[in-house]
């Protein structure tokens, strides 16, 4: 069968299907044990039920951030316990087979909660898992979809896109210069740029009167 992502659930409704992904939340109400499971698309509760034994025992293993791969029925939920905020809200799976796949340690800090009162130093020590939250996936997810909205526009109106180097010159601006020893010419050093403002005159010059580019520029300020 077939792996799918979490968000395409609500097309599979009545259902068997295939997920995998990391173990969001688990917790246990009677002796149904509910898991909420992340992909990068989404978050879809799952049940396991005592009726299925194996599977029952295996879930009873499971902690935040193990990472797993089940099989179930794609159910709707019941409309009192629909959540509207979330894309699989309407929907829920019943674990039919379940195999854990990663299981993971005690960690630095929790990944299904706001971040924002944990310490810089200690996300960027972990930052695979600062990542893992939602407010940080978001980001990143929100950058992409500017950077290519933006690009998408620039591109219809006739401008080319061109990548400028990275490994330059030292040249006079406003700050100090990230400096990059020479492998080859010894005691020699590149420049990262602070700008690209002169390789933008060489492509004006050159008769490349509409160009764009995300440049990544480095100063090295106090």
């Amino acid at each position: 069968m077939k792996r799918i992502f979490i968000e395409e659930t609500v097309k599979y409704v009545g259902e068997v299907v295939k997920l995998a992904g990391w173990v969001h939340n688990r917790r246990d109400h009677g002796k149904i044990i509910f898991i909420d499971l992340r992909d990068k698309t989404g978050i879809i509760q799952t049940v396991v039920i005592p009726d299925h034994v194996d599977v029952y025992e295996e879930a009873k293993k499971i902690r935040n951030e193990f990472v797993i791969e089940i099989e179930g029925l794609v159910k709707e939920r019941p409309q009192s316990a629909r959540n509207e905020k979330s894309v699989t809200g309407g929907v829920e799976m019943e674990i039919e087979k379940l195999s854990i796949l990663n299981e993971c340690k005690a960690l630095p800090f929790e990944i299904n909660k706001d971040t924002r009162d944990v310490s810089e130093e200690l996300r960027l020590k972990h930052r695979y898992l600062d990542l893992r939250t939602e407010r940080m996936k978001n980001n990143v997810f929100q950058r992409g979809k500017i950077t290519k909205f933006f690009r998408d526009h620039l591109e219809k109106e006739g401008f080319l896109e061109v990548e400028t180097p990275v490994l330059g010159k030292s040249t006079a601006e406003g700050a100090r210069d990230y400096i990059v020893p020479s492998r080859i010419y010894k005691g020699k050093f590149y420049a990262l740029p602070q700008s690209p403002q002169q390789y933008k005159q060489l492509l004006m010059t050159a008769g490349i009167e509409r160009y764009f580019q995300v440049a990544k520029c480095f100063r090295d300020e106090d």
